[in-house]
């Protein structure tokens, strides 16, 4: 049986809690800032968990990645 490619978008840009749900950041926070309250960029700072129906597919982009401590 041969080993699955971890995508490398997906490592670098997702993290597994302890309890095993998957840790992002957000998005709309690189560029066009300008036109973004303050209160807005200070709310996009913060990471959030990526949604059950995403769960799936972001864990086959990443067979190998420890899920959360043991």
């Amino acid at each position: 049986m041969p080993k699955f490619k971890t995508k490398s978008s997906w490592k670098k840009r997702v993290r597994f809690t302890a309890t095993g749900k998957i840790k992002r950041g957000k998005a709309y926070r690189s560029h066009l800032l300008n036109s973004k309250t303050t209160k807005r960029k200070r709310q996009l700072r913060k990471s959030a968990l990526a949604h059950v129906s995403n769960a799936i597919t972001i864990k086959a982009m990443i067979p190998y990645k420890r899920k959360g401590r043991r």
